[in-house]
């Protein structure tokens, strides 16, 4: 491998902390302090996107499913041939689109509306139809994906799952979840001996 593909490489670190940096500076305090309010008493945590984002959701509704938080992934593609009917007053569906516009998603807001549940969008555009459609909007900011052409997500995924940390963080303090519960719930592996003390 040559070092100008090497430093490339190695600048990919450099690429996403500069807009993690930047996504704390835009990310409204009050707006997350909102958002952790609701998915701590939310009946169910439903969570949506395309592509990169909705394999974010995968690790945001895990994350919510291990503090005791009844969460899913919904795929817009399901979602729009029926799934939808999971959606019930008192969910949070929390929608991510970096430009808040995607199609598949914006055909959902209608039912998500009528069901009367509370949306959370994550987006970079806070004029986009899911962003101005939304309860509460968390900003993101993405100043390049990592790869030569600026298309792949990458930066984007990982702002994403950066700030479905910060509410993992923030969720499981506001609701008072404690290790013996997780060692309930995770028995299995390192982690699961490790509470349990079998290791």
């Amino acid at each position: 491998m040559n070092k100008e593909i090497l430093d490339m490489a190695y600048g990919a670190f450099a690429t996403e902390a500069e807009s993690l940096a930047a996504t704390a500076a835009v990310l409204k305090p009050e707006d997350f302090e909102r958002a952790v309010e609701v998915l701590s008493k939310a009946d169910k945590i439903i969570a949506t996107g395309c592509g990169h984002s909705l394999i974010c959701c995968e690790h945001f509704t895990h994350l919510m499913n291990c503090i005791e938080r009844p969460a899913m992934t919904l795929s817009p593609a399901q979602a729009l041939h029926g799934e939808l009917g999971f959606v019930k007053p008192g969910d949070a569906v929390v929608f991510v689109s970096r430009g808040g516009k995607t199609d598949e998603l914006v055909k959902m807001l209608p039912a998500v509306k009528a069901k009367d549940a509370v949306i959370i969008t994550i987006t970079e555009n806070p004029e986009s139809i899911l962003a101005e459609s939304a309860d509460i909007v968390l900003l993101m900011k993405v100043t390049r994906e990592c790869d030569r052409f600026n298309c792949q997500g990458t930066t984007s995924f990982a702002v994403t799952s950066a700030i479905f940390d910060a509410l993992q963080c923030a969720v499981l303090e506001n609701t008072g979840f404690s290790n013996e519960k997780f060692a309930v719930i995770h028995p299995g592996g390192a982690v699961g001996k490790r509470l349990n003390n079998n290791a």
